[in-house]
């Protein structure tokens, strides 16, 4: 435990069956006239939107402008144009109504619109803003990425062929909106993975360099939260109290590792994700029992307690101390055969098909140089990266 640590979290959060229904109110507090909605064409094909403006308009209240073309894997241009149209409607807040691309892009325009120019990336990398954003409210249609709570924003700059970090406290949204509606048309193998992303958050939040007490008491509460309710949710869709424990979980672990950070797991995420393009919470499911493996050696209490949070008090009872570490490590790969009897989740580099052995080397030099690794418990070289990419294999 780190004998100095500081928590950090001023995001008020919304939550329950009718959320939804509090916006227009809690926007009129903060004297917001023009609310803009960046969102994607996913929520718009769902008919996500349609509560929102139902709502508005039953408060007279204008949603004056709406982006919604905000892609998978959003970018600087993205940005621009979003910025753009909220500066020709002259909007005074944003909504973000979507997944973790929408809302790093809400939180990328927000830069914009508040510091004013073009140029994102002068604001690229940590503590570059100085005062406060304007007016942004999180409302997630997704259950993983933790976004609507963490300071942290991802954007691919098409010119440099990278994806670019911003992180400031001054990105930290005023609210998060978590109400089960939103996430009730989430495809099951969707809500898997985006629940696999948050359980290593939370994971990695609390066996992390960075951990906390208090992020310690989040980090537990969201692992306690997705593997009692995440099957359950893939069996019953509609179910909205299961949905709302996915999405409390998803921001419990989004507020711990924002306090604690993460590992090797993102390190090694982030790489496989830019290089075989693929979603963010396939690759946190490929690499978590590999990683927590790795780590044994310099962390094995800390596993062990995992147990207790993943598989309950009486499996971790009845499991020997010294065997429980292995126990947990068992228990994940468990729900991940689960997982992929009922949504196919990859489990393994092969199953996604497309990864190659030719990539490896490629992706272990862009981990190596990942700003997570250095959260990680147990250093690691070139040469460790790889024969965890050979387990996962």
């Amino acid at each position: 435990m780190n004998a100095y640590y500081e928590f950090f979290c001023p995001v008020k959060i919304i939550a329950g069956h009718a959320a939804l229904e509090n916006i227009p109110f809690e926007l009129n507090i903060l004297g917001v006239k023009r609310p803009m909605i960046i969102t994607d064409q996913g929520v718009r094909h769902n008919k996500l939107l349609q509560p929102i403006e139902s709502i508005f308009s039953a408060a007279n209240t204008d949603i004056t402008a709406i982006f919604d073309h905000v892609p998978p894997d959003s970018s600087v241009e993205t940005v621009k144009q979003a910025a753009q149209l909220y500066r020709n409607n002259e909007c005074d807040a944003i909504l973000a109504v979507g997944g973790g691309s929408v809302i790093d892009t809400a939180k990328a325009v927000n830069i914009l619109v508040s510091e004013g120019g073009n140029d994102l990336l002068q604001y690229a990398g940590a503590h570059h803003l100085k005062r406060p954003l304007k007016p942004l409210f999180v409302i997630p249609t997704t259950s993983g990425t933790g976004s609507e709570a963490t300071m942290v924003a991802v954007i691919s700059d098409h010119k440099s062929k990278t994806k670019v970090a911003f992180a400031s406290q001054h990105l930290l949204p005023n609210a998060a909106v978590l109400d089960p509606r939103m996430t009730f048309t989430l495809p099951t193998n969707i809500t898997a993975m985006t629940a696999m992303d948050a359980l290593t958050h939370a994971i990695e939040a609390y066996t992390g360099l960075g951990a906390n007490p208090i992020s310690d008491a989040y980090a537990t509460a969201a692992m306690q939260k997705i593997t009692q309710n995440l099957l359950a949710v893939l069996e019953s869709p509609l179910d909205a109290q299961k949905r709302l424990e996915i999405a409390q979980a998803s921001t419990m672990a989004g507020i711990a590792f924002s306090n604690s950070m993460v590992g090797l797991v993102h390190s090694l995420g982030h790489a496989l994700g830019a290089i075989a393009k693929l979603p963010h919470g396939i690759c946190m499911n490929l690499f978590l029992p590999y990683v927590l493996e790795y780590n044994l050696s310099v962390n094995r209490n800390k596993v062990a307690e995992l147990l207790l949070h993943i598989a309950g008090p009486e499996i971790y009872a009845l499991t020997p101390p010294e065997q429980r570490a292995e126990k947990t490590i068992r228990t994940i790969l468990d729900l991940r055969d689960q997982l992929f009897e009922l949504t196919h989740l990859p489990r393994t580099l092969r199953e996604t098909r497309q990864v190659s052995l030719s990539q490896f080397d490629e992706i272990v030099e862009t981990a190596i140089n990942d700003g997570s690794i250095i959260y990680n418990p147990k250093e690691a070289n070139r040469q460790d990266l790889k024969n965890i990419l050979e387990k996962a294999w």
